[in-house]
């Protein structure tokens, strides 16, 4: 089975290269910005919490998020693996992801960080916008303050991978294309050794 992690900051690309790294390798995709919309949408009382959430920029509670994230992965047993993407973001996020994992025997296989410059994910973030209707893309400061939450927060959880041998950062600028033989190079070249 192949478990990755898709990581990297707001706007670096995670959702559409999942996208096609599960199509390529026949993974479940299971993206917690989703899970977090699908809530918000249907206005359960989980989605109305991590709305006013991440309307500030703030990271959602790790017992809320893990929790999605074990009912997805109980719900779909039978795949060939899965993509994470969005998940995890914290270190106990991290041990909590192994957990789970490993009560099924098996593991993270890599952690595949997409590197894209702070300039360019604003940029991003701010076009994303005009056709999602994501009111966290469209303020700036909104975007510096989930980037700074991004590298204070999140980035710990590439060096928890990468001390286990498993994180690989990947140049995230470029036509998609050239991003996802990018990372579809280091997955071969891992999962093929």
């Amino acid at each position: 089975m192949v478990n990755l992690i898709l990581f990297g900051p707001p706007g670096s690309g995670k959702g559409t290269q999942a996208a096609k790294l599960v199509e390529k390798y026949n993974l479940l995709h299971i993206s917690t910005g989703d899970l977090f919309r699908y809530e918000i949408k249907n206005k359960t009382e989980l989605g109305l919490k991590a709305k006013s959430i991440i309307d500030k920029g703030e990271l959602v509670p790790d017992e809320i998020t893990v929790g999605m994230l074990r009912n997805k992965v109980e719900a779909n047993p039978d795949v060939e693996g899965y993509i994470f993407d969005g998940f995890p973001r914290t270190v106990p996020q991290c041990e909590a992801l192994n957990q789970l994992l490993s009560e099924n025997s098996e593991e993270v296989t890599l952690l595949l960080e997409l590197e894209v410059e702070d300039e360019e994910i604003v940029n991003r973030l701010l076009l994303r916008a005009e056709t999602s209707g994501r009111a966290d893309d469209a303020n700036e400061d909104i975007i510096k303050n989930r980037l700074e939450v991004y590298k204070s927060e999140t980035i710990p959880v590439s060096d928890f991978y990468d001390k286990l041998g498993k994180t690989i950062r990947v140049h995230g600028q470029g036509s998609i294309d050239q991003v996802f033989e990018r990372l579809s190079n280091e997955i071969d070249s891992t999962i093929l050794c």
